[in-house]
């Protein structure tokens, strides 16, 4: 910590500053002060001067030259200042005293100088808690910085430092895993806690992520491996369990591929390789192509296209916005009963956000899961044995993070689901 006479001298240094910015201010205020009341002169000057020519000649004589004189006043002791203008052939054309309007414009200037004067004075002191105000985060980082320039660590420190390193216990719970026990160390000690404790949370996070994957891969490897052991016992002779084998084998790869492109998908999200190609897009033509997509692909429901206000403009990447509201259409339809409804729409909110929706009269999400749905391979129990990856709504997720948007969803068990993308207008 610094010392007492060492905070006094910066505490100086900071005001010496502070002193010189403000006298540098000042300066810069009163050259701004003397130009402003010469330029007012010379306005006021060469306005009384064209009066004069306008009073006495009816115009400005641009063929004569002007100039100010001086004289002797013979009557009484003192000099007179005469404005004259000569043609050009030296014909005197105007000879007018200027003294007392010269006179007039000269205190006039001197009245508006005394009052910039005044408002200097008295915004001096404002001025000057203005600039300290400013300037103490900056104090503050100075400080700090030559803090850490005079910390020394003895040897003892260096050990401590060790022992706790050497004995860490990462499963600890806790404000953090390292406790050194010395006041002098406190930030070092807060800083190494935090840094492990993000690593520790993204270590887990991956642990997570590779053990629900190597789940997921399991089961249509094994199913792959049983059929292939049935072909290769009674396949060779049995044409049934040959046809039987082939489709199931054909059915598994082409999961476990879609499996595997939608880990790839989220791994270069994760890394930051997945280049985004933003444009303006017109919510309704959007929906309506998801709409027209899905009445060819799906005859096993009805869909239906429904505007709820106008069309809204936002700027997004079209193929993966489309990727998102797919994946929405493609768990409706899957938790949807044949020939029931689901309903497309597109409009704006009360908060004039553009709005992507999706809604069905589906089995419905528990309250308890809603967390949790947006988690990799997170399944509910009542769909775990049907079709499915668990990815798709992390995927959607991820995209419409990238698009600054964020998830409404509402849902009753046994009545269906409404999610709603909400976007940024452009």
């Amino acid at each position: 910590m610094l010392s007492k006479r060492e905070m006094n001298k910066a505490q100086r240094r900071v005001t010496s500053i502070t002193r010189e910015l403000h006298w540098y201010w000042i300066r810069k205020k009163i050259l701004r002060s003397f130009f402003t009341d010469l330029l007012v002169f010379v306005l006021l000057t060469a306005g009384w001067c064209a009066s004069q020519e306008y009073a006495v000649l009816g115009r400005l004589a641009w063929d004569g030259s002007r100039e100010f004189v001086t004289r002797a006043v013979p009557q009484e002791p003192g000099i007179d200042l005469l404005y004259n203008v000569t043609s050009a052939d030296g014909k005197l054309m105007l000879s007018v005293s200027c003294l007392i309007p010269f006179v007039v414009i000269v205190t006039v200037i001197s009245v508006m100088l005394f009052f910039q004067i005044l408002g200097l004075l008295f915004s001096y002191f404002s001025e000057d808690r203005a600039f300290r105000k400013i300037l103490a985060p900056i104090n503050e980082i100075a400080l700090r910085a030559d803090e850490l320039s005079r910390m020394s660590f003895s040897e003892d420190k260096y050990q401590i430092i060790e022992d706790a390193l050497e004995h860490i216990r990462p499963g600890e719970a806790g404000e953090g895993p390292l406790s050194f026990g010395d006041a002098d160390l406190s930030g070092v000690e807060a800083a190494m806690n935090n840094l492990l404790l993000r690593m520790r949370e993204t270590l887990l996070q991956q642990s997570r992520f590779v053990n629900d994957a190597s789940h997921e891969l399991r089961t249509p490897i094994a199913v792959i491996q049983g059929y292939a052991n049935m072909l290769d016992r009674w396949g060779k002779t049995d044409e049934k369990i040959l046809d039987e084998s082939i489709t199931a084998i054909k059915n598994e790869a082409d999961h476990m591929n879609y499996l595997v492109e939608q880990l790839l998908f989220l791994a270069r999200g994760d890394s930051g390789r997945t280049a985004l190609s933003k444009e303006p897009l017109q919510t309704e033509v959007l929906m309506r192509e998801v709409y027209e997509e899905s009445l060819m692909i799906d005859e096993k429901h009805r869909y239906r296209l429904s505007a709820s206000g106008e069309s809204a403009e936002v700027t997004a990447d079209p193929g993966l916005m489309k990727q998102a509201v797919r994946i929405l259409v493609d768990n409706a339809a899957k938790y949807t009963p044949e020939g029931e409804e689901i309903l497309l729409s597109y409009g704006c909110t009360d908060r004039n956000e553009a709005f992507l929706q999706v809604q069905d009269l589906g089995t419905g999400i528990g309250e308890s899961e809603l967390p949790h749905i947006f988690e990799r391979f997170f399944r509910s129990d009542e769909v775990r044995g049907s079709a499915g990856t668990g990815l798709g709504l992390s995927i959607a997720k991820w995209i419409v993070d990238k698009h600054a948007g964020h998830f409404e969803i509402l849902s009753r068990k046994g009545l269906g689901t409404r999610i709603r993308i909400v976007l940024p207008r452009t």
